[in-house]
């Protein structure tokens, strides 16, 4: 696999989706168990800000830990998609590659992006029909960081780039037009990842 250059300290935004439109989650059990390797593969190597498990594909939005790794930043992705593939090969008995390969990522270099993307990535169950509320969907980052649970996300640091609690929900409640996003992400999320 051709090395994706992901650089320390820096934030991308991280998406992927199924070969040939396949279902990468069929049930909910395939959705829990991809957190639960994205939990060992990830979580030692990135801090996570927001994330959403669509259908056929997925965002993620995540800070590269600033330490060294005895292995490229770009194989612990790998080592999560080739595992979550081998345990639904194995459950649906099929054989051969789920994810589209390589897998995509953009930096994400300034706060206005980094709230958009929040955003986007939490308005992509309703942009795509599967709800007509945030918070009615259950596999996306929205839900926790909303709450006062405990949270492996970066709830503090989130809140104070939309000022405090408020003001992140009063965001997200605002009808922002999908195209200004696409506009500061540089087009980024144009084409077929994203149909169902």
């Amino acid at each position: 696999m051709k090395e994706i250059l992901l650089e320390k300290g820096r934030y991308y935004h991280i998406y992927n989706k199924a070969l040939f439109g396949e279902n990468l989650f069929r049930e909910n059990d395939n959705y829990r168990h991809f957190l639960r390797l994205y939990e060992k593969y990830i979580e030692p190597i990135a801090d996570t800000y927001a994330w959403v498990l669509m259908k056929n594909h997925f965002h993620l939005l995540v800070k590269i830990n600033n330490v060294d790794f005895p292995k490229p930043v770009y194989q612990y992705f790998s080592n999560l998609f080739n595992a979550y593939t081998k345990a639904y090969n194995n459950r649906y008995n099929r054989n051969g590659p789920l994810f589209v390969r390589p897998f995509k990522r953009h930096e994400v270099n300034s706060l206005n992006y980094l709230k958009n993307l929040i955003y986007y990535i939490h308005y992509n169950p309703v942009h795509h029909g599967f709800t007509t509320e945030l918070f009615d969907y259950p596999w996306s980052s929205y839900l926790s960081l909303v709450s006062f649970k405990e949270t492996k996300l970066k709830r503090g640091e989130i809140m104070g780039w939309f000022n405090n609690k408020n003001e992140f929900v009063e965001y997200h409640q605002n009808a922002t037009n999908i195209h200004q996003i696409e506009e500061i992400a540089g087009g980024e999320f144009r084409g077929d990842v994203w149909k169902i």
